[in-house]
């Protein structure tokens, strides 16, 4: 598998999400700079959470209206996988690629510590290593992972499956609608989530509940190939 990170101007969780690819998928991602436009083909595009150009505006707007994005929104069209980690998911919302919006936390501070994800839908190819209704746990850590979206949205999201992760047993950080942690498009190759599975993938970050999210994409793109 060819994966790609995105890096902005703020970016700090870049070289977490590196070294976790490079871990899992055997081979060292690609490193793409926000304003490169023509970059390698590759399965898997992933940008990472920090603080692109240190939130100025709302997180994510500037990002979204970077070179990149508009590159990464044809090739998510055309069924390349893309993962929206933190800033990364507040990104993939402000370009309009994923519905809805992150808005502060309720408790209006910065949140950093351990939350439960209840896995809603199994049937991404980020989430095929997991079981419907099991429960992981994952680190977050954001000031505006708040997600919101309309009634009409949440109705078509909530029907339609697309809600991925959950936060369960009272663990929502955020004051997010429904409890909602990560979503997918309507194809299932685009995951946004606020937490962030590059931070538990091996025995050494106490556990590695996130490492699955990694290897389901990689299992089913070797799948696809075969």
């Amino acid at each position: 598998m060819i994966s790609a990170v995105i890096r902005f101007p703020g970016s700090n969780r870049d070289r977490d999400m590196i070294s976790a690819l490079g871990k899992i998928g055997g081979n060292a991602p690609l490193e793409i700079w926000h304003t490169e436009t023509n970059f390698p083909a590759c399965d898997l595009i992933v940008i990472p959470g920090g603080f692109s150009y240190g939130d100025y505006l709302r997180s994510g707007a500037i990002a979204a209206r970077s070179p990149v994005m508009r590159e990464i929104a044809i090739r998510a069209k055309q069924g390349v996988r893309v993962l929206g980690v933190c800033n990364g998911f507040q990104t993939l919302t402000e370009a309009g690629m994923l519905p809805g919006a992150l808005m502060r936390n309720a408790g209006l501070r910065f949140v950093c510590k351990q939350v439960k994800l209840k896995v809603e839908n199994n049937t991404s190819p980020f989430t095929s290593r997991y079981q419907k209704g099991e429960v992981i746990p994952c680190p977050v850590a954001h000031h505006d992972g708040n997600y919101f979206a309309d009634p009409i949205t949440l109705k078509t999201l909530e029907d339609g499956g697309q809600v991925a992760f959950r936060y369960a047993d009272g663990t929502n950080p955020n004051g997010s609608i429904n409890d909602i942690a990560g979503i997918t498009n309507e194809a299932g190759n685009v995951l946004g989530m606020m937490p962030h599975p590059e931070n538990l993938i091996e025995a050494d970050h106490g556990a590695d509940a996130g490492r699955r999210l990694f290897e389901g994409a990689l299992d089913t793109l070797e799948s696809e190939a075969a």
